[in-house]
């Protein structure tokens, strides 16, 4: 295909605007919600065939995809940048009304958890490699060395709700210092100090009884905090003067919010997330090899809409309040059926063109747990191949579940992460990725695929 536009040429502005007009122009969009590494919009009406050929020749645009009226941009960069001019481009209170609740909330999640969620990877793999030289004995656990790699490791877990406030201000557009202030007070050593061995206590706020928790590596109390505190920082700037908000405002909104927070939102907070973990405990429980295959073998189709969003602070949850999480591998298993797929798909190839891409998307897994490439330039053009991604994945899925496999740390699943998963069950976990590889691959190879559904160039 030639080239359509000059992409090296264009400056953001051009091409947000170029995007846009592909897209129909900014009135037929109905809504644009970022992730991780894309921005998934939705359309009114779709838009030209020849519009997907031009998108793609955007700068930073690895891949688009175009189901109905629903469109996915797949970036390498800029994407915050990106999303932020097409917001000053756009209506956005218009087009956020639009969303219903449940999208809404997909939303809010995924902006709150993308900017952690390297720190998340980062300590992980660091606690990992710590667990890892213990076990080998390189590493004595009573040197200054461990602790302070310890140190370095646990630091995230154990501080989550600042990290979480501040990035939960961010979302409802608040006073992050505020918002971490409020967070740090449900950790500060003297009200912690009050706690029992059990992680509880009773204490009172001006006689009104308060019953403390373990906030400590929770996830949901610092949300509920900042979302309520929201409501409290807009209602104190509308009625106290503007000369006397520098004093009065963060006053005001520690004095409302930490005791609310400790008396309401904080225990609402810990046991919604217990609930949560201890319902996919019970399914894993029951019958681990059949919710395995559910889990994993579901868990592409998940992302692809976002909905893993709604799962990811169960499982950060699990990992900072028990020290490990059953459903982290089962993505490791989703990860290594795409790769398997793409795998399949390089070997059965004629076209070289087609060979490149699943090589790169395939290396792009192993190394680093990047399923995107594979999922909108592969799995989804070719169509059979996501099958036997998701057929791969629930056979892993299956192995990991009867092994009851644990992680130690949130990351996603690739070799490079592997000592995020040393635990008794690290071994079977490993055995589970090859499952999940070996049986994506075969089923690419034995169902085979349409090659002149692959985006031409």
């Amino acid at each position: 295909m030639e080239k359509i536009i000059q992409p090296e040429q264009l400056l953001l502005s051009e091409q947000v605007q170029l995007l846009l007009t592909q897209l129909g122009g900014k009135n037929n969009i109905e809504s644009i919600t970022p992730c991780a590494t894309r921005l998934r919009i939705q359309l009114k009406k779709q838009p030209a065939t020849e519009s997907n050929e031009i998108i793609q020749q955007i700068p930073d645009v690895k891949y688009f995809i175009l189901l109905d009226k629903y469109a996915e941009v797949i970036m390498e960069q800029g994407l915050s940048e990106t999303y932020k001019a097409l917001s000053q481009q756009l209506d956005q209170s218009a087009t956020k009304e639009k969303l219903n609740p449940i999208e809404k909330l997909f939303g809010l999640i995924s902006e709150i958890f993308t900017p952690i969620i390297p720190l998340f990877a980062g300590s992980g793999i660091l606690k990992g490699l710590v667990v890892l030289a213990t076990t080998l004995g390189w590493l004595s656990e009573t040197s200054g060395t461990y602790h302070i790699l310890a140190a370095a490791s646990n630091a995230v877990f154990y501080f989550l709700p600042i990290f979480l406030a501040f990035s939960a201000a961010k979302t409802f557009k608040v006073n992050g210092y505020i918002a971490g202030v409020i967070a740090a007070a449900l950790i500060e050593p003297n009200l912690t100090g009050l706690l029992t061995s059990g992680g509880k206590a009773s204490t009172d706020f001006l006689g009104i009884p308060v019953v403390l928790m373990q906030y400590t590596s929770t996830v949901m109390p610092a949300i509920l905090g900042i979302f309520f505190y929201s409501f409290v920082e807009k209602f104190l700037k509308k009625y106290i003067r503007e000369s006397m908000q520098l004093v009065f405002v963060p006053l005001l909104s520690l004095v409302i919010t930490v005791p609310l927070t400790l008396m309401v939102f904080g225990p609402a907070g810990v046991y919604l997330g217990e609930g949560l973990a201890a319902v996919i405990t019970w399914m894993m429980d029951i019958n681990g090899p059949i919710s395995g295959a559910i889990i994993a073998g579901g868990w592409n189709i998940l992302v692809i809409f976002g909905i893993q969003w709604a799962v990811n602070p169960v499982m950060i949850s699990n990992i900072s309040s028990f020290g490990f999480d059953r459903i982290v591998p089962l993505t490791g298993a989703a990860n290594f059926g795409m790769a398997g797929a793409a795998l399949g798909v390089f070997l059965k190839s004629k076209q070289s063109r087609t060979r490149s891409i699943s090589g790169s998307a395939f290396a792009s897994i192993l190394l680093a747990g990047v399923t995107e490439p594979t999922v909108y330039g592969i799995a989804i053009p070719l169509k059979k191949p996501f099958v036997a991604a998701c057929i791969g994945a629930a056979a892993g899925g299956a192995v990991m579940g009867f092994a009851k496999v644990k992680a130690i740390a949130f990351v996603f699943g690739s070799l490079t992460t592997l000592p995020a998963f040393i635990s008794s069950t690290f071994w079977w976990y490993v055995i589970g990725l090859a499952v999940s590889l070996v049986v994506a691959m075969i089923t690419t190879l034995v169902s085979g695929f349409d090659e002149t559904l692959m985006p031409q160039e």
